[in-house]
């Protein structure tokens, strides 16, 4: 990946028209044009060309940028954002003297989490350790964690369940339809095995043979959006030869992964087994949206009203926000509703509501006022680090509204 020609070239594109500036969130938040997509580009290019020393105000103003690739849906000239801005971050990483600390601590730990599943399970037990024990409620009670800067990194952790081993493969009922290898990830696999498990039963009931290959891992996206594309490039070729056997579809049940898996032919360059690999990967509302369904599969009625919230990955990158809706109109009785101001970002955006709390906080708040106005039984939505922050901003709120991923919801519905 060659940081100055991408940040050239999609700069080069743009004709600064401004119709991606509604569409910002740092934008439409702080009414700054250095806090907009065309801004930004042009301090990227700036730094590119040696036009703009490095400096914390220009690394700031790129910071602030949620990656949330919204303007990339507006723009009439195609520009590739996302591209530029992974690009200007590997950039200002390569400056960065190696002697220097990391940009932030708490997202140098994760990311050093994700790089091994071994930690990452090592990491389960003792979060499941500190949760049982009853030490993560007296801390919140207590402040400690917002004393010590930590209630961040704390609130972005669900209840996890006790850990489940996964078979690496589960055979199809019904009418066989094919086969699906399953990405787990890194999070989804600690924190999300109930959506794991939810899953590959819809898959099996659908007639598909599903494989979960044990020695894949994190997809990457942490690093690749920090600058650190030689480790993301790793974590990716690490995905590509656990799944090289076989052209089964890939199927991820988090859209932040699906986003950033689909797109490891666009990173790793000249690479025909990463295009490929690419070429594989589906959002699992995606493929059971657009699945054949057997007669034999109905679903309990469910009276509820359900809140829909729209990951900027599925909106964004993905674009197939409407399987979700799809996939929940199967639910009979079931209300379901979009979340108002479903294209602004929630602020969760991977690592930023731990890097730029307070605006991630000021993009939450809406959401959390919609939720309480709306007062939904429950609220789906099919990234875990949305599902995570908006929780949290819940509970902050004191409101009862459970959280979940769609797929777990219909399969929670399904009748035996």
């Amino acid at each position: 990946m060659n940081p100055d020609f991408h940040i050239k070239r999609e700069a080069g594109k743009c004709v600064a028209c401004g119709l991606c500036l509604p569409h910002c969130p740092t934008y439409n938040l702080l009414h700054d044009e250095a806090e907009s997509p065309r801004g930004r580009l042009s301090l990227m290019l700036a730094l590119a060309k040696n036009d703009l020393p490095l400096s914390a105000k220009l690394e700031s103003h790129l910071a602030r940028c949620l990656d949330c690739r919204a303007c990339e849906k507006a723009c009439p000239s195609y520009v590739a954002y996302g591209r530029a801005l992974d690009s200007a971050r590997a950039l200002i990483e390569s400056q960065r003297a190696a002697s220097a600390r990391p940009a932030n601590r708490s997202v140098a730990l994760i990311q050093w989490l994700v790089e091994k599943p071994a930690r990452m399970r090592r990491l389960g037990k003792l979060l499941r350790l500190y949760q049982g024990t009853g030490l993560q409620w007296l801390l919140r009670k207590s402040h400690a964690l917002r004393l010590a800067g930590l209630n961040g990194l704390d609130a972005a952790v669900p209840k996890l369940q006790a850990r489940k081993n996964f078979a690496e493969i589960y055979p199809a009922e019904n009418k066989p339809m094919g086969r699906i290898a399953l990405f787990t990830g890194c999070q989804a696999g600690l924190a999300d095995q109930e959506v794991l498990t939810a899953s590959i039963r819809l898959l099996n009931r659908l007639g598909y043979e599903t494989h979960v290959m044990p020695e894949q891992g994190c997809c990457g996206a942490l690093h690749l959006h920090g600058g650190q594309t030689v480790k993301a490039a790793e974590l990716m070729r690490r995905n590509i030869a656990a799944f090289e056997n076989g052209s089964d579809t890939i199927v991820s049940v988090a859209s932040g992964c699906a986003a950033t898996l689909g797109e490891y032919g666009k990173y790793l360059e000249d690479d025909e087994s990463a295009e490929n690999f690419s070429g594989r990967i589906r959002d699992i509302n995606q493929f059971l949206a657009d699945a054949d369904w057997p007669e034999n599969i109905a679903f309990h009625p469910l009276p509820k009203r359900i809140a829909v919230q729209d990951p900027c990955t599925m909106t964004n990158v993905l674009r197939q926000e409407d399987r979700i809706y799809a996939l929940l109109g199967k639910i009979p009785g079931a209300e379901i509703i979009p979340l108002p101001e479903n294209n602004v970002c929630c602020g969760a955006a991977g690592a930023y509501h731990l890097t730029q709390a307070t605006i991630a906080e000021q993009l939450r708040a809406p959401k959390i006022d919609h939720l309480r106005r709306l007062a939904p039984d429950i609220l789906v939505t099919s990234n875990p680090g949305c599902a995570g922050f908006l929780a949290a901003g819940l509970r902050e709120a004191g409101l009862t509204i459970e959280v979940m991923h769609p797929v777990t919801l219909l399969e929670k519905q399904l009748k035996t």
